[in-house]
């Protein structure tokens, strides 16, 4: 048999896996997988960042609206150390990937060898898999698990630490395939009786209203999601990273949940007699309070990964497993029905939040742009087809808020980590995931200074992310939480910035930047209409703030239309 390195035995791998992007950045300790992939550069299509994070960023954006598990490959120490926050996001957010670290040779383990740093350690507790790969040997089993842990069940990052002498050492290559590990049961099933009692559970409703998670995205279950909602007429609100889990205009769908979420569904939420959480785990944002939560209400809760039931909420009944699955199951059981009173019971607070916040976001008849028309103007203009990239703070709430979908895996956020600097690399990735479609990318002027130096893998790679940078000056988010509970004591929020034009002029890439809102249109389809990557600048109102808003430890009916 055929005798490899250890590293051409990882590229082979990550082939036999239908890996197609790597997103990485070179150094000592990973050099020879680095000299291996320089063999494998049609197969493997390297995307050079600018910085470690960044290329986990972007392996999430890719996974996010690819469906496959992204990868990453970076070198040992502070490359390592420089991924921990998107393994993190990734986690937290459910996204599949493999991050593949060089590490010293294996006889210096401990030593404190140059660049040496326990990878293992620091990721066991943000991980769903780690792994150190000490032996060359151990190479195709490590990579066949690696991939199969981060794509089955609830998806989630694993880490391979890659020794170098397992990197340069001869083995004869032969491919393994996990498909199954012992004591890991990554799809749940419930039995009939289970699925029997959530029929009669909604059958049984006379106020029914569901909660959309990612897990519908990632189950793939759009269709059964539907199917369930139109049977038994069920209307629903949809998480952040929800939201394109169905079409923006499905007459049940009731809008976003959560502390900057629509009116009509969070208020109902306290009004209904049966809460149907599918795919989502009942994260702090969404529930406010959890003394005054839902307590009207019985709950089930169709979920595959079993740590999340009765966590946060108690429920009365859980489905267990891919609810593309099981809410097939229960669409077979369900009587067809209406639910028309209640349905139109959201109508009144739907009309409320349109007059105190909706038209004024979204149609200002003078002063300066605010960030909802922005968002809602672009989106239109995409025909609501695009992919919506964010960063985090209030160009992603209102990004979330005002922008359209009608197509699945549509919607690329930092849930709940929250990561500024999140939006540009993930848009790098989510161009490359589906470069098909059109990526456009909101950012706040701080999160973009964080990751800016990902202008130049745009550059490199000819990206054709189209970046809107919604620019107030200020670190906007925190200054409106100043504004609203610290006394507008703007504490380090105001910032200084630099000439963007002239940042995206030294790298190549088209800008223009909007002052006057009459000039807004024209802009946006030039952007829309260019080939390549578009950086649109728009200086927004300095103190637009986003509404309605939850107070922190407030009940979600008792959300903020206006402040003072």
């Amino acid at each position: 048999m055929e005798k490899i390195t250890g590293a051409e035995a990882m590229m082979r791998c990550l082939e036999k896996e239908g890996v197609d992007v790597l997103f990485g950045y070179p150094g000592g300790a990973i050099m020879p997988t680095y000299d291996a992939l320089f063999d494998h550069k049609e197969g493997l299509h390297h995307i050079l960042v600018r910085h470690e994070q960044a290329a986990v960023h972007a392996a999430q954006g890719y996974a996010r609206v690819s469906g496959k598990v992204g990868c990453a490959i970076v070198t040992s120490g502070p490359g390592a150390m420089n991924t921990i926050t998107g393994v993190a996001d990734a986690m937290i957010d459910s996204t599949p990937m493999v991050v593949i670290c060089g590490q010293v040779g294996a006889a210096m383990l401990g030593t404190d060898a140059f660049q040496e740093v326990d990878v293992v350690g620091v990721t066991q507790p943000i991980t769903k898999w780690n792994y150190q790969i000490r032996r060359a040997e151990d190479i195709p089993w490590a990579v066949a698990r690696a991939f199969y842990i981060a794509k089955s069940g609830r998806p989630g990052p694993v880490v391979l630490d890659f020794a170098k002498n397992a990197q340069t050492a001869l083995i004869e290559y032969e491919p393994q395939t996990v498909d199954f590990i012992r004591s890991y049961n990554p799809n749940p099933l419930c039995g009939e009786a289970t699925i029997a009692k959530a029929a009669e559970m909604i059958n049984q409703s006379v106020k029914p209203f569901m909660l959309v998670g990612q897990g519908v995205e990632l189950a793939g279950a759009r269709a059964e999601l539907l199917a369930l909602c139109e049977k038994a007429q069920i209307p629903f609100g949809e998480t952040l990273l929800g939201l394109s889990a169905a079409p923006s205009d499905h007459p049940l769908n009731m809008g976003m949940l959560g502390m900057h979420g629509n009116l009509g569904p969070n208020v109902m939420t306290n009004q209904c007699d049966l809460l149907i959480a599918v795919g989502m785990r009942f994260d702090d944002r969404v529930t406010g309070n959890l003394k005054t939560y839902a307590k009207q209400a019985k709950i089930i809760h169709f979920e595959i990964d079993p740590s999340e039931i009765d966590k946060n909420v108690k429920v009365d009944l859980a489905v267990l497993g891919d609810c593309k699955q099981t809410l097939a199951a229960v669409v077979d059981l369900v009587e067809p029905t209406s639910h028309n009173s209640w349905i139109e019971g959201f109508r009144p607070y739907a009309e409320k939040e349109y007059n105190k916040v909706i038209d004024k976001a979204l149609h200002p008849t003078s002063g300066p742009l605010l960030m909802g028309e922005v968002v809602r103007k672009v989106s239109e203009a995409a025909n609501n087809e695009a992919i919506l990239v964010t960063d985090v703070g209030q160009n992603q709430m209102f990004g979330c808020r005002y922008f359209k979908f009608t197509h699945p895996r549509s919607v690329v956020t930092s849930g709940g980590c929250g990561t500024m600097g999140f939006g540009i690399p993930a848009a790098i990735g989510a161009a490359f995931g589906a470069p098909e479609r059109t990526v456009c990318m909101f950012c706040g002027d701080g999160g973009f200074q964080m990751t800016i130096q990902e202008l130049g893998t745009i550059m490199e790679q000819q990206c054709p992310v189209k970046m809107i940078l919604l620019n107030n000056n200020y670190l906007g988010n925190v200054r409106q939480w100043q504004y609203m509970f610290f006394n507008k004591r703007y504490s380090f929020t105001p910032m200084l910035n630099p000439d963007y034009e002239k940042i995206a002029e030294g790298y190549g890439i088209p800008c223009r930047t909007v002052v006057e809102r009459e000039d807004l249109d024209a802009a946006i389809r030039e952007m829309l209409d260019s080939d390549g990557p578009y950086l649109l600048q728009c200086a927004i109102k300095e103190e637009d703030n986003v509404l309605p808003m939850t107070p922190p430890g407030g009940s979600v009916d008792e959300m903020l239309l206006e402040v003072e």
